[in-house]
């Protein structure tokens, strides 16, 4: 590392004047930087709007749609009986009785306590759900082997788990257990047999040969705990459907599981205990859910109009000398975004068919701002929903053309704007990283003359010595 002495010949400071003057070449850079760094914040800026603009074009979006109208709420005169309603349901009313619940199997089976009962080595045995045969192979005939054998059997649709029943042995010390069979689905067609023997001699048994190599286990050795069986209501109990000897007192209905889809159009069912009372299921529109569609596009309009405004606020502080200085928001200057939040203003109060959006609750104030009145919307929505439901619906659809043609990804003004925006700040950037090279080559050029100039001052004042001390050793004249 060298040593420099600044000024040792001149006696000037040449490196602070060095500094002073790269600061002044530097201002060009500098101001660069003050640029890219106003230019980044008014990109962060731009995206924060165009984030909620794009989430108010896809809320006017939904709203605008018929099905965000169709919301219905359900309602059950028990707590045992639950119903969901979708966009196609409509208003209306069913009443039923829950007389079974949706049951899965469960069997308790007694196998061989050794290998000599089963008619295969390795033993097999064999779950008949319907046509379907799913053949199990322990490793061994042990009921550990054979549990871990049909859990590992997913395709099977039964659990198993032993069971102890008691107490075996001379001195009855040894536990006794059984297998215990549970599928793991609910209703009649879910019933299952269980076999010894392979599928292919399973199927030769189900076929009628008697000689066949299977055996089903029966009685003892499959006690049914649990039949599987279907859920089952009866429609308008009471009532006589048909005539004749056709006649029935209700119309029974049946579900393999306690859901008992569409029984209304768009409307199903759950049930969880049987109920002999007639439960009533009623559907009527929801006025909760339409409420919150309407509020929720005064609350994503509000969204877009208070970023604006408080991004576009000008702030005050302080001079040194006491001046107040008036500082805008990064959008005070931006006539594209000032238009922006002047047409969102006008669509979202503009009259509909001659009918002011604050009939139906959707206020504007003197200040710009949009509110939701829930009592006014309430109100034209009981009077007319048809009418409320129009003019929320062409408030959104104008919001919606709006805010889209301003966020869209690919064509929006605002997309596009922060795209121009990054494209400047890249640029500023490159231009910033020049000035870097340019700059380290010019303190280098002043620093060689400097020094150049340390040097010739110092011959120069070698060259002065010299010649005083030759003028001084010249004789003396007089006259």
């Amino acid at each position: 590392m060298g040593l420099a002495l600044d000024g040792l010949i001149s006696g000037n400071n040449t490196t602070e004047l060095i500094n002073q003057l790269m600061a002044v070449e530097g201002n060009q850079q500098t101001l660069l930087k003050q640029k890219q760094t106003a230019a980044t914040s008014f990109i962060t800026a731009l995206q924060s709007l165009n984030t909620k603009v794009a989430s108010l074009a896809q809320f006017a979006k939904t709203a605008a749609t018929d099905d965000a109208w169709k919301a219905m709420a359900t309602r059950s005169s028990a707590t045992s009986v639950t119903a969901s309603a979708g966009i196609t349901a409509q208003p209306s009313a069913v009443t039923f009785s829950v007389d079974k619940l949706a049951r899965a199997q469960a069997t308790l089976v007694t196998l061989p306590t050794d290998g000599s009962g089963y008619p295969t080595q390795p033993p097999t045995i064999t779950i008949a759900r319907g046509d379907k045969l799913t053949t199990i192979s322990p490793a061994s005939g042990s009921l550990a082997d054979i549990t871990a054998a049909i859990n590992a059997a997913s395709d099977s649709g039964i659990k198993a788990v032993a069971v102890r029943v008691g107490n075996a042995g001379a001195d009855g010390s040894e536990p006794q257990y059984k297998l215990q069979l549970t599928g793991d689905a609910t209703g009649a067609d879910a019933a299952f047999e269980v076999y010894l023997g392979d599928s292919a001699a399973v199927a030769d048994l189900r076929a009628g040969n008697a000689a066949a190599s299977a055996t089903k286990l029966t009685g003892q050795d499959a006690i049914v705990l649990s039949a599987a069986g279907d859920a089952e209501i009866t429609l308008w109990p009471g009532a006589v459907i048909g005539s004749g000897p056709d006649a029935t007192t209700g119309l029974k209905l049946t579900s393999s599981t306690n859901t008992f889809g569409e029984l209304l159009t768009g409307v199903s069912v759950t049930v969880s205990a049987v109920e002999n009372t007639p439960v009533t299921i009623t559907t009527t529109p929801d006025a909760a859910a339409l409420k919150n569609v309407a509020a929720g596009i005064v609350t994503n309009l509000q969204t877009v109009l208070s970023e604006i405004t408080s991004r576009t606020k000008s702030t005050e502080s302080k001079a040194s000398d006491g001046r107040t200085i008036l500082t805008g928001g990064l959008f005070s200057g931006d006539s594209a975004i000032r238009l922006l939040q002047q047409n969102l203003q006008s669509l979202g109060s503009a009259p509909v068919d001659g009918v002011s959006p604050s009939d139906v609750g959707i206020i504007i104030g003197k200040d710009g701002t949009f509110t939701f009145d829930e009592a006014k919307f309430s109100a034209a929505l009981a009077a007319d929903p048809a009418k409320t439901q129009k003019i929320v619906q062409t408030i959104a659809e104008r919001l919606q053309v709006a805010a889209d043609t301003a966020s869209n990804k690919d064509t929006g003004n605002l997309t596009q704007k922060i795209t121009g925006q990054e494209s400047s700040v890249k640029t500023m950037g490159d231009q910033i990283t020049n000035w870097d090279y340019r700059l380290t080559l010019r303190r280098a050029s002043l620093e060689k003359t400097y020094s150049a100039l340390e040097v010739a001052l110092g011959k120069m004042q070698s060259t002065q010595s010299w010649l005083t001390s030759q003028l001084a050793s010249l004789p003396s004249w007089s006259s």
